[in-house]
């Protein structure tokens, strides 16, 4: 274990990850462009303008996750494609941000509203925020923005829950002549 490995040893390992290291960032780069041109071409598919496609798939961390949420809305929902596109971009998960908005969207009577982008792009899981609108519009007579406003107050109650009463303990007596002393000196 103590010894040196021979110079031409270490040369040959140097050039052998520089190599790797190469070919990974090479394919890295390979991979972000792919990413970037399909997100275009999707984006341009749905109508989107030149423009804000190439600045929406240039900013994005996930490019194609954004175009999907992109696509998704203003094909599902008939919101035009620029309103979708800003929340896609901005959103953590662009495809449950789709899913929230087209779930709720399509299951109101009502002609889908700018206000549903926001309150999904607002809400931290957006899948179960949908799940929620829907489930309480289907049961009760509520607006698509009072079943919103509800599901995204919703929190964790659990604070606000009484426990349960449990039996009284009686307190320990108290012990005779107990009388801790703790030790002040210090250790060296």
């Amino acid at each position: 274990l103590g010894e040196k490995l021979p110079p031409p040893v270490l040369e040959i390992a140097g050039i052998l990850i520089m190599s790797l290291l190469s070919f990974v960032i090479r394919n890295l780069f390979r991979i972000l462009k792919y990413e970037a041109r399909v997100c275009a071409a999707r984006l341009l598919r749905v109508g989107m303008p030149q423009a804000a496609a190439s600045n929406a798939c240039a900013a994005a961390l996930r490019p194609r996750e954004v175009s999907s949420c992109g696509g998704q809305i203003p094909r599902r929902t008939q919101r035009p494609t620029t309103d979708s596109l800003s929340f896609c971009g901005q959103a953590r998960r662009p495809e449950d941000l789709a899913t929230c908005v087209i779930d709720i969207g399509t299951k109101s009577q009502e002609t889908v509203n700018p206000v549903i982008l926001s309150y999904c792009s607002r809400s931290l899981l957006p899948v179960k925020f949908a799940q929620c609108v829907v489930g309480l519009r289907s049961e009760i007579d509520f607006s698509a923005t009072q079943a919103m406003d509800n599901c995204i107050s919703a929190s964790d109650r659990i604070s606000n829950v009484v426990p349960l009463s449990r039996p009284a303990v009686p307190p320990a007596p108290p012990t005779e002549g107990f009388s801790p002393t703790f030790e002040t000196t210090p250790v060296r």
